[in-house]
């Protein structure tokens, strides 16, 4: 598996987690967006 393979797996993850909490109640739509921002950031720099 690529370096690549493994970074959009941990984003997933990331992202994933962010759906369950906000869908839990646990988390409002202002904290998701930024939880977002900042996984696909950190998405960007792995694959760049």
């Amino acid at each position: 598996m690529s370096e690549s393979d493994d970074a959009v797996r941990e984003y997933l993850r990331k992202v994933d987690g962010v759906f369950h909490e906000y869908e839990q109640g646990y988390m409002d739509a202002d904290a998701a967006m930024d939880a977002m921002e900042l996984y696909v950031g950190e998405l960007r720099e792995e694959v760049e």
